[in-house]
C-alpha cells in the first residue's frame, strides 16, 4: 500500500513518507487539531490479511501505551478507518511520536563510535529496557535500525514483536518463527531465542551486547551470508576482544558477558549491567576515547 501525500486519517494529514518495514510503512503527516508533525505507522496490505500479524500490530500499540520513559517513543493514538481519498480501503494505523534525526543504523554506516558515545547510548539503552521490563515485556527486537539518534537523545522504536513475560500477554515460544522467517534480527537474537527455547529479559540484554560491540567495532558482532550462518554465529561464535585502553578492557569484559551463550552466565537485570557501565565511565579518564 502507498499512501498519497495529502490523504487524511481522521485530523491527521499525510505530508510525505518516512519508511517501511515488515510491520508497516511509517508517513509523515500533520496533527491538524494540534497543528504538530507526527508519524503515522500503517498497517500494510500483507500483513492486515494475515490475523496473527495483525494481532501483532495491535500488540504494539497495548504495549507503548502502558511505557512511560523519555528515551522510549510515545504513541499517540490509534485508529481505524478509511482514509478520505485512496479507494476506501480500511486502514489500521497507529500516531506515533515524531523524531528528527538518524537511526544508529545510517549513523554506523560512517564507521564506529567513540567508547564514551557508544558506552552512554548503551546505558539509555538499559535504562529504557528497565522500564519495558518493569511492565512485564521483553522488546525481542533491539537492533540499530530500531534506535533513532535525536538532537534530544535516544529513543527506542518498534514493539511490534515484543512479548509479554506472563502467561497472558506472551505468545508462545513456537511462535517465535513461522514459515521459516525468525521474528526479529537473528544477528541480534539469544541463541535461546534463536533455538526456540524460553526466553526472559536476558534475551534483550544479549541484543544490548550485540550493539554495543557492533557501536565500538562498526561491524555486527555476528555474522554470516545467511540465515544458517548467522544462527551458527550466535549459537557457537565469540566475537573477537576489543583491544586497547584499560576502560576498553573493561567494557569488552561487560559485552563478553552480557553474550554469554547460556543466560545464566549474563547479567540478571539491565540495572545490573548499566552500573558496571556507569563504573567504566567514573573511573577511566580515556573512555571518551577511541584507538
Amino acid at each position: 500500500m502507498s499512501i498519497k501525500t495529502g490523504v487524511r486519517f481522521g485530523p491527521y494529514e499525510v505530508t510525505g513518507s518516512l519508511g517501511s518495514g515488515g510491520m508497516g510503512e511509517v508517513y509523515k503527516a500533520r496533527d491538524t487539531r494540534l497543528n504538530r508533525t507526527v508519524a503515522i505507522k500503517v498497517l500494510p496490505e500483507h500483513v492486515a490479511s494475515d490475523p496473527q500479524l495483525k494481532q501483532r500490530f495491535e500488540r504494539e500499540a497495548r504495549t507503548v501505551a502502558a511505557l512511560n520513559h523519555p528515551n522510549i517513543c510515545t504513541l499517540h493514538d490509534i485508529g481505524r478507518q478509511e482514509p478520505s481519498t485512496d479507494g476506501g480501503q480500511t486502514v489500521d494505523y497507529l500516531v506515533m511520536e515524531h523524531l528528527e534525526g538518524e537511526t544508529l543504523a545510517d549513523r554506523l554506516t560512517r564507521g564506529a563510535l567513540p567508547l564514551g558515545e557508544a558506552v552512554q547510548h548503551a546505558l539509555v539503552i538499559l535504562s529504557a529496557l528497565e522500564t519495558v521490563h518493569r511492565q512485564g515485556l521483553l522488546h525481542r527486537d533491539l537492533k540499530p535500525a530500531n534506535l533513532m539518534l535525536t538532537p534530544h537523545g535516544l529513543k527506542l522504536l518498534d514493539f511490534g514483536v515484543a512479548r509479554g513475560l506472563t502467561p497472558d500477554l506472551s505468545d508462545t515460544t513456537a511462535q517465535l518463527t513461522r514459515a521459516g522467517t525468525v521474528m526479529g534480527t537473528p544477528q541480534y537474537l539469544a541463541p535461546e531465542s534463536l533455538l526456540g527455547q524460553p526466553v526472559d529479559t536476558r534475551a534483550d540484554l544479549f541484543a544490548v551486547g550485540a550493539l554495543l560491540y557492533e557501536m565500538l567495532t562498526g561491524k555486527p558482532a555476528f555474522g554470516g551470508d545467511s540465515l544458517a550462518a548467522v544462527v551458527h554465529a550466535v549459537t557457537h561464535d565469540r566475537p573477537s576482544a576489543l583491544t586497547g585502553s584499560a576502560a576498553i578492557a573493561a567494557v569488552d569484559r561487560i559485552i563478553h558477558r552480557a553474550l554469554a551463550k547460556r543466560p545464566d552466565d549474563r547479567y540478571a537485570t539491565a540495572d545490573v549491567m548499566g552500573q558496571d557501565l556507569r563504573n567504566v565511565l567514573a573511573r577511566s579518564p580515556d573512555s571518551g576515547d577511541m584507538p
